[in-house]
């Protein structure tokens, strides 16, 4: 169906555009046909987006598209006389793309936009913070979630009240880090790790200085301090030399003295992957120029990271600088910041889809299209619902009341009522969702989470229903596809079929204009190939093809018939058809010059055996091109038809206040 649709608006060029709604005072009727308006905007936007920079608005320039576009909406009447709209595999495949734009319309528009953007933003900035890890499990009981979070109120009220935070963190963290840090993390970037969405999100609302929480991750409950934001860092992509402490002793200032020694040969002009393969004491990297690669902030210790980042220019290296495990130059290749949006969105969109976040937004939008659809359950149906099920509903074994229970679960305003029975019927399809709860928990937890599955599946399908009054735009682009299709199918049916299915047709419109279809001077050539590791013989092979047909050449070279080493075929080529013949004259015994073929480097030329002077060609050499002439005599005669059966009215006036 995709094809469908690009194959129409390839050959039409018609686009898709945002269009004011119909009958609107402000948006005029350009034309009718029959009784069906076009209107300004549908217009306008179409010519733009077709015409591009080309849209000049002039007076010819707008007539020659209007011509266009009403023989484009004639054909869509025909269509829909031909009843075409109402065939059962072409309604089907619209409603197929309806359901795909409808879910792409509202995931993408209200989750993944919204959260691309959103991280987008974030991650133009460092956020320097330290925090207060409270452990509780995602899975964990009300009463323990309880004590989580009283424990987490408590460390805060300590803070608020003068105490240390690192004291404090210390004190309650469980994070083991705090020990050393003091719960201090330092400067961080987005993405956080999954399931850390909410804390994220935190951390980048929250003001410089101000105390943030209990926010609840699946770890548990976190207090946040922020101490300071800065523009992002991005990423650096760097090599390094390394004299490490353990390969001297331990000595610090053994290994001091060689990455000094390190210096004064880069300084004496020594090439740095010279140097860095014979003197640097990572095995990993040195046979590679000291290459790392790109990385971003907190991969790497902090004096690692501030000295990659204190290199003014790609190319540069630094002095040396020590961590944890010795001492280092780094060399600059490549610094990395926030990339423009359109080129980081496909990168963050990748990233989102595969985290929590994701998930959580969807639910979110859930929750959106309940409150404003006036979402409604019924709990004494659920509840007699939940008391008719035992232990097999956990089980394959389970079935659907064969009596249908129409009594209703719950309601979108009063355009969707869903029943008793409807739900069932989902269950029985959620087979493997039942059957994977099975010993896990018991049968009212999972109707429950079942249940709260086929209320977010209801809610996008209420909300798909809601698109054509909401957004204007997705109204226009459904109707654009279902006329696209529409037309698409008649032209088929109407022209390229018949064109090519209509024999007498064909056969009649060919005599009638069998003089335009001519060869052009041919040659009739044999194009030999060598294997290229017989090269050493094709002066030979040239010589004797020039004198011998190809069957005396091919018998000669070809003495082991398991293994040829030479190939030939014959093919009669048109003048200007192939660049190796057009590149010498054209005698008969001519041969081209030697070529290699890319595929397996076979070493070939050809040799013309006959030359064929110009000649009418028969129907079944043309016949491609008798279609394709055929299919615009039948289109030209289809439009004339058109014109005439319906009736196209066309408002000067405002076409006059088009033009620019």
């Amino acid at each position: 169906m995709i094809k469908r649709v690009i194959i129409f608006f390839s050959v039409f060029a018609l686009s898709f555009g945002i269009f004011a709604q119909d009958g609107a005072s402000n948006d005029p009727i350009l034309f009718t046909v029959e009784d069906t308006p076009v209107h300004v905007s549908e217009f306008e936007y179409i010519y733009k987006k077709t015409n591009g920079d080309k849209a000049t608005f002039s007076q010819e320039s707008l007539q020659e598209y209007l011509d266009l576009y009403v023989k484009f909406k004639l054909k869509v009447q025909r269509a829909k006389d031909m009843k075409l709209d109402t065939v059962p595999s072409l309604m089907q495949e619209l409603a197929g793309y309806r359901r795909q734009l409808a879910d792409s319309y509202l995931i993408d528009r209200e989750v993944t936009d919204k959260l691309v953007k959103e991280i987008y933003e974030s991650s133009k900035q460092d956020v320097d913070l330290s925090h207060i890890l409270i452990s509780c499990a995602a899975d964990a009981s009300p009463q323990d979630s309880l004590i989580a979070y009283k424990k987490a109120l408590e460390a805060k009220e300590m803070i608020e009240k003068g105490n240390r935070f690192d004291e404090i963190a210390r004190k309650y963290s469980n994070d083991k880090s705090a020990e050393k840090n003091g719960g201090r993390i330092g400067y961080v970037t987005v993405p956080f790790p999954n399931f850390y969405y909410e804390l994220e999100k935190a951390d980048y609302s929250v003001p410089v200085g101000k105390l943030m929480g209990p926010v609840r991750s699946q770890a548990g409950y976190h207090l946040v301090k922020i101490h300071d934001r800065r523009p992002s860092r991005g990423e650096m992509e760097v090599s390094h030399i390394l004299t490490r402490f353990d390969k001297h002793g331990n000595d610090p200032v053994k290994a001091r003295k060689r990455i000094d020694s390190v210096y004064m040969e880069l300084e004496k002009g020594t090439k740095w992957e010279t140097v860095a393969r014979d003197w640097s004491d990572d095995n990993v990297t040195k046979n590679k120029g000291g290459y790392i690669g790109f990385f971003g902030i907190n991969r790497y210790e902090k004096a690692f990271e501030n000295a990659a980042h204190a290199i003014a220019k790609d190319g540069e290296y630094s002095k040396p600088f020590q961590s944890s495990i010795g001492w280092h130059i780094i060399r600059r290749h490549k610094k990395k910041g926030v990339e423009p949006f359109n080129v980081a969105k496909p990168r963050w969109e990748n990233k989102i889809k595969k985290d929590s976040r994701y998930e959580l937004a969807k639910a979110a939008m859930v929750d959106r299209i309940k409150e404003d659809g006036d979402f409604r359950e019924f709990q004494p149906a659920y509840k007699t619902f939940v008391d008719s099920l035992d232990e097999e509903f956990l089980t394959y074994k389970w079935k659907a009341p064969e009596k249908k229970e129409d009594d209703v679960l719950f309601s979108f305003g009063t355009d969707l009522k869903v029943s008793k029975a409807e739900f069932a019927e989902y269950l029985q399809r959620a087979s493997r969702k039942r059957i994977r709860m099975a010993n896990k928990v018991s049968v009212p937890e999972a109707v429950s989470s079942l249940y709260n599955d086929f209320v977010s599946e209801n809610a996008l399908k209420y909300e798909e229903k809601q698109l054509d009054k909401k957004y204007p735009e997705f109204k226009a682009l459904m109707r654009e596809y279902e006329e696209g299709i529409l037309l698409f199918e008649a032209t088929k049916i109407l022209v390229w079929d018949k064109a090519s299915q209509d024999t007498v047709g064909l056969k009649k419109f060919f005599d009638e204009n069998k003089t335009t279809y001519n060869w052009e001077r041919r040659a009739v050539a044999t194009q030999y190939y060598l294997k290229n590791d017989n090269k050493h013989l094709i002066a030979q092979v040239r010589q004797m093809a020039k004198e011998n047909p190809s069957t005396y050449v091919l018998s000669h070279f070809n003495t082991d018939p398991n293994k040829p080493i030479l190939s030939a075929r014959d093919r009669t080529y048109e003048k200007g058809r192939n660049t190796q013949l057009d590149a010498i004259d054209w005698t008969v015994g001519a041969l081209t010059q030697t070529d290699i073929a890319k595929r397996d480097q076979a070493l070939n030329f050809m040799k013309i055996e006959e030359i064929l002077e110009p000649a009418p060609k028969t129907l079944k050499d043309a016949r491609g091109y008798v279609v394709a002439d055929y299919q615009d005599t039948l289109e030209k005669s289809w439009i004339e038809e058109l014109r005439k059966s319906y009736k196209v009215k066309i408002d000067t006036k405002v076409l006059e206040d088009l033009v620019k």
